[in-house]
């Protein structure tokens, strides 16, 4: 059985790497012919070109990383079982859990990679991929810039009603400081920006309110220098910072981000959840993939691999519906990571069932 093992384990991987070796080409080739107007209109560079498509690499493996899996297991399971091998297995009395078994082992190493690739690789590529196409590409802003609101430390809060990146400004800029459940002070200007020369923040038509008790003092500034607890960068964080951050930076940023009571929170944490149901996923696909492709069916492999493009499909549309509903209302990070993940394993267990028989 080792040697069966030995040969099932090799076919799997090599299968699977054969599948994103031959895809990703198809992706890039198509990419380009969509792009290739925009690339000469805006007269970009040749390296910046390549290396968006180093990064764009990572990003369609790990996008398509259901699929490709699903059809490489799909693919070889289905050659086995055309050939007899899977029934001249199951019939020498090995149960279909131990032949299930290198499947898994397989399955282990591609989840182990994508763990690390994960959590490391693929978010310095997103971060490449994101920048160059809101650069060049994506005429929406990559920040939401319009009635900013932050929780920047335990006691502060700021507003303001709209942030200039680019220029480093924002309009109608507030500031509240809390005391328990007293305000303190209350700063106002009618412009904010930040002064890279002096390192400091610069305030125009500066107000600053004074609360003491039943007393009040007012005071005011045509213009002031000053500094603040937090960055300029604070005011309009990008949206997709979470998906260029490694496991410890996005860590830390979920927490600053809870104590700053941001809006993308909900979205910072999806973007972690993911991080750890993709391996998973890889054991659970595979699961599916071998129990409904060991044995001969009318069509051949044809039918098979139908209906592992079509589920591999079926799993990114439910993951992508998941997180618009997390970005577009309440709906619960953990929930939009882990369901499809839950619905494909009640699948997985019922298709096993069937196989077993």
């Amino acid at each position: 059985m080792k040697l069966i093992d030995g040969y099932i384990v090799k076919r799997y991987l090599g299968t699977f790497t054969v599948m994103i070796l031959l895809f990703i080409p198809i992706g890039i080739m198509v990419d380009v012919a969509e792009k290739i107007d925009k690339f000469k209109e805006k007269e970009i560079p040749l390296i910046a070109i390549i290396e968006y498509y180093i990064d764009f690499t990572w990003y369609f493996a790990n996008l398509l990383f259901p699929i490709f899996l699903f059809l490489s297991v799909i693919w070889f399971t289905s050659k086995l079982a055309n050939n007899t091998e899977v029934i001249a297995v199951l019939s020498s009395g090995i149960s279909f859990y131990r032949y299930l078994r290198p499947f898994l082992i397989s399955a282990t190493f591609i989840a182990v990679f994508a763990f690390f690739a994960g959590m490391f690789i693929v978010p310095k590529s997103n971060q490449g991929f994101n920048d160059f196409r809101y650069e060049y590409l994506v005429k929406q802003e990559a920040r939401n810039t319009n009635k900013v609101f932050q929780q920047i430390n335990e006691n502060e809060f700021i507003y303001v009603t709209n942030y200039d990146p680019i220029r480093k400004r924002a309009t109608n800029f507030t500031l509240e400081h809390f005391e328990g459940n007293k305000l303190k002070f209350k700063i106002n200007a009618s412009r904010i920006r930040w002064i890279d020369r002096d390192s400091v923040f610069r305030l125009s038509t500066y107000s600053k309110r004074i609360f003491e008790g039943d007393q009040e003092r007012y005071q005011y500034e045509a213009q002031k220098d000053t500094l603040f607890d937090f960055e300029v960068s604070d005011l309009a964080p990008v949206n997709y910072i979470a998906e260029t951050l490694t496991f410890g930076e996005l860590n830390q940023l979920i927490e600053e981000e809870r104590i700053r009571g941001s809006l993308l929170i909900n979205n910072h944490l999806l973007v972690r959840h993911k991080r750890w149901s993709i391996p998973i996923s890889a054991f659970v696909l595979t699961i599916i993939a071998v129990a409904v492709s060991s044995f001969k069916r009318r069509g051949g492999m044809g039918v098979n691999l139908a209906f592992g493009i079509s589920l591999g499909f079926l799993f990114i549309f439910f993951d992508k519906i998941f997180g618009v509903m997390v970005s577009k209302s309440t709906f619960p990070p953990f929930l939009a990571a882990w369901l499809p993940l839950f619905l494909f394993g009640f699948l997985a267990v019922f298709l096993l069932q069937y196989a077993k028989r």
